[in-house]
């Protein structure tokens, strides 16, 4: 059956582009994105209306420096106090909450530092969001791995010493179904410890099957949980359907994934309330489900092809800082993951304070790894990349980088028995 999401950028026809312009321009020609599509699952849960509750209500400015002053000084971070740290009444504290974010983070982490790596296996896409690189209108290259390439790009990735990967797939169930997927899973249990997967949101079912291939974890990008904002910046495919994305992490823990992470994307609209909704999702899950290990990121937006289509919201380093240390605060015991979208130094810096996870040897594009890694020309085709990355150190140079600071890196603490 011909897909009706998945469109061939290199050969737009008329049709396709009166499309494209009708959706940019006439609401009335989009889907409901409140509204299920075929297919997707539905489930009984409580955790959105908790989180959308405290996101509708909350007005950052009304908070004070006293707020501010009061939290810093509570033991236990309350939702009342996360949201004043928040705030713009705590950026003349923000050298305190990192002092206690420090603290925080060393109680339950000590000096250790996660390292891992993304491997893109395919950049198709059936969705058109419009600050995404890869959407289904962007002319770039497209490719898919095969089974043979995978694995070249997995061996290549575990002989530099990495044990963590997270593989990642545009969201096209056309051209990276789950058997795909699965059997990229199964791959890579032959050369690491643990497998993370960031696809597009599946049902209970399909995350049981993949964590029988071998995947530990799932994170998915709520992107922003305004959902007013959401609707004009997801105009096609089945990821504009807002509340099916917002339940995925809790139909994979259902599915009997160990963790999952959750991320906001600061930038495409308010980032505080953004912050505060993907906090107050783990915060809700992790006391539904106390066995799940879960974490956050914190990604901005970065400069994607052809992005000229929106008004990017800018969050400058330190707002991200605060609203990193905030995160440590209100969740001591959480991951926290600050990605290669950020300088060298801003991630120097963070690890030292809250951030306890962090990519290297990244590689946003596909079937690039061979060249990147041994400076060897690769005999793969090399699909475009989803972003520009800012720190492109690789895996030896942030392992050693990280000795330095004084922190230990760590590429694994959990064993199979």
């Amino acid at each position: 059956m011909e897909n009706r999401f998945l469109i061939d950028s290199d050969k737009l026809s008329a049709a396709a582009l009166e499309k494209k312009h009708r959706l940019e321009n006439d609401p009335s020609s989009r889907t409901d994105h409140m509204e299920y599509m075929e297919g997707m699952e539905r489930i009984e849960s409580d955790i959105c209306e908790k989180v959308m509750s405290h996101f509708r209500e909350y007005d950052a400015s009304r908070y004070t420096a006293r707020d501010v002053l009061a939290a810093l000084e509570h033991e236990t971070c309350s939702i009342e106090d996360f949201k004043a740290l928040l705030s713009p009444a705590a950026e003349p504290f923000l050298e305190r909450m990192a002092q206690r974010a420090r603290i925080e983070t060393g109680k339950h982490f000590g000096n250790t530092v996660y390292l891992f790596t993304p491997l893109y296996i395919a950049n198709y896409c059936e969705n058109y969001c419009v600050y995404c690189g890869f959407n289904c209108y962007n002319d770039i290259r497209r490719m898919k791995l095969n089974r043979e390439q995978i694995d070249k790009e997995m061996k290549v990735i575990a002989d530099s010493g990495m044990e963590e990967i997270l593989i990642l797939t545009g969201e096209s169930r056309s051209k990276s179904n789950i058997e795909y997927i699965g059997e990229a899973c199964k791959l890579a249990r032959n050369y690491f410890r643990m497998v993370g997967l960031e696809i597009y949101p599946v049902n209970t079912e399909e995350y049981r099957y993949l964590h029988e291939c071998g995947a530990d974890y799932v994170t998915v990008f709520q992107e922003t949980y305004d959902t007013d904002k959401y609707e004009t910046l997801h105009l096609l495919g089945h990821k504009r359907v807002w509340p099916y994305r917002f339940d995925a992490q809790e139909r994979a823990l259902r599915g009997g994934m160990r963790g999952v992470a959750f991320s906001a994307l600061l930038g495409l609209s308010d980032f505080r309330k953004d912050a505060l909704a993907s906090a107050l999702h783990v915060y809700y899950l992790q006391r539904k489900y106390p066995h799940a290990e879960m974490s956050l990121s914190c990604p901005r937006l970065r400069p994607i092809i052809n992005n000229d289509k929106i008004n990017p919201l800018d969050v400058h380093e330190t707002q991200l800082c605060q609203v990193l240390c905030a995160y440590r605060i209100f969740l001591p015991f959480v991951g926290i993951t600050v990605s290669s979208r950020e300088s060298e130094s801003f991630r120097n810096g963070i690890v030292k304070l809250a951030a306890t996870k962090i990519s290297a040897g990244v590689s946003t594009g596909i079937g690039d790894h061979e060249s990147k890694y041994t400076g060897k020309e690769s005999d793969n085709a090399e699909g475009d990349e989803q972003f520009e990355i800012s720190d492109d150190r690789s895996f030896d140079k942030m392992y050693q980088d990280m000795s330095e600071e004084g922190l230990q890196p760590v590429l694994n603490d959990y064993l199979y028995v």
